[in-house]
C-alpha cells in the first residue's frame, strides 16, 4: 500500500508555484466575473487553492493586491507618444489607449478611478510621463493636475460607454421625448455600435483638447 501511495503521489501533476503574478491574475479574473466587492483574501485563496497564510506571504491585504492590479492595467496604457509627438497627438494616443484598457476591464473602473497611487510604480510612472509632457509643452504647473483629472473623468466615462447596450436610448413610446428619440434612432441606424461609441469619444476628446489647449498652454502649440 505504501508503494502504491507513493506511485500515485508521484504521478500527480506538480502544484503550480504561488507567485505575485498568479495572485494578480486571479484578482483580475475574480473582479471581472464576480465584481470587486467579491475580491477578498478568502476568495482569492480559494480560487488559487492555497491557504490564507500562503497568500499573506505575497500580499499584505486586498488593497495591496488592488495596487498591483492597478499597475497591471496602467502598464498597458500607451504613453510612448509623449517622447516624439506634439502634446495634442500624445494626449490623444494616451486617452484612446487608456479608454481601451479600462473598457476591457469594466468591473475595475469604479475601483481604479478613485484608487490612491502610492506604491503603484507603473501608475506613478504613467502620471509622471503625462505631467512632464504637459510641462514641456508649456502647461503651467498649476494646470497639470486639473488637466489630467478632466481627461481621466472623460476617459473613465467613455470606457463605461463602450460596454453599454446598443439599445440604451430606446424608448417604448418615442412620444415621451420625440426629438431625442429621433436623434438616437438616426445615430444608431447609420452606425455600428462601435462606430457610434468611437464617434462620441472623438467628439468629446476633440472638444476637451481644444479647450485645454486654449486655457492651459502658455506658449502656444509646438
Amino acid at each position: 500500500l505504501v508503494g502504491s501511495e507513493m506511485c500515485i503521489r508521484d504521478s500527480l501533476p506538480p502544484r503550480e508555484l504561488l507567485t505575485r503574478e498568479r495572485i494578480i491574475d486571479a484578482a483580475v479574473a475574480i473582479a471581472a466575473t464576480e465584481g470587486v466587492k467579491q475580491l477578498t483574501m478568502a476568495r482569492l485563496a480559494k480560487r488559487l487553492e492555497v491557504t490564507a497564510a500562503a497568500l499573506y506571504k505575497h500580499a499584505d491585504s486586498k488593497d495591496d493586491i488592488l495596487v498591483s492590479v492597478q499597475d497591471r492595467l496602467m502598464q498597458q496604457v500607451d504613453i510612448s507618444r509623449f517622447e516624439d509627438s506634439d502634446i495634442r497627438t500624445a494626449l490623444r494616443a494616451w486617452a484612446r489607449s487608456y479608454r481601451d484598457v479600462m473598457a476591457a476591464h469594466p468591473a475595475l473602473i469604479s475601483a481604479i478611478s478613485v484608487m490612491p497611487i502610492d506604491g503603484a510604480e507603473a501608475t506613478t510612472a504613467m502620471y509622471e510621463t503625462v505631467a512632464a509632457g504637459l510641462l514641456d509643452a508649456g502647461w503651467d504647473e498649476g494646470d497639470i493636475i486639473p488637466t489630467i483629472v478632466a481627461l481621466e473623468s472623460f476617459i473613465f466615462g467613455s470606457a463605461y460607454d463602450v460596454t453599454a447596450d446598443r439599445n440604451i436610448f430606446d424608448l417604448e413610446d418615442s412620444r415621451e421625448a420625440p426629438v431625442f428619440a429621433s436623434a438616437a434612432m438616426l445615430h444608431f441606424t447609420e452606425r455600428t455600435r462601435e462606430e457610434a461609441v468611437d464617434e462620441a469619444f472623438e467628439l468629446g476628446l476633440d472638444a476637451l483638447l481644444a479647450q485645454l489647449t486654449v486655457r492651459c498652454l502658455a506658449a502656444g502649440l509646438p
